[in-house]
């Protein structure tokens, strides 16, 4: 199935749509709920003031992010990285 130049929202649920690619698509105001994204490859993606909570971010790797502003259990992660840099 093919979505082209549409604005609408949809509604999808007990869906596989793994293998699936988004390309220059607005998400935002997305609600994610009992989601798989495991394996998936995020590129130039804006998560600004985005919510995660009961996540599994087991193994994830993040580089060249912008952090500022981040909180971790309400602990910045740019102060948590300047204190581990502090320690090595």
């Amino acid at each position: 199935m093919h979505l082209n130049n549409t604005k609408q929202a949809l509604q999808v649920r007990d869906a596989d749509l793994s293998r699936s690619a988004f390309e220059d698509v607005n998400l935002s105001e997305a609600l994610f709920t009992d989601v798989n994204l495991s394996e998936a490859l995020f590129t130039d993606v804006n998560l600004s003031y985005s919510k995660f909570t009961n996540i599994n971010f087991a193994n994830a790797d993040l580089s060249n992010c912008d952090l500022t502003g981040m909180r971790i259990n309400g602990l910045l992660v740019t102060d948590l990285l300047a204190a581990h840099a502090k320690k090595t």
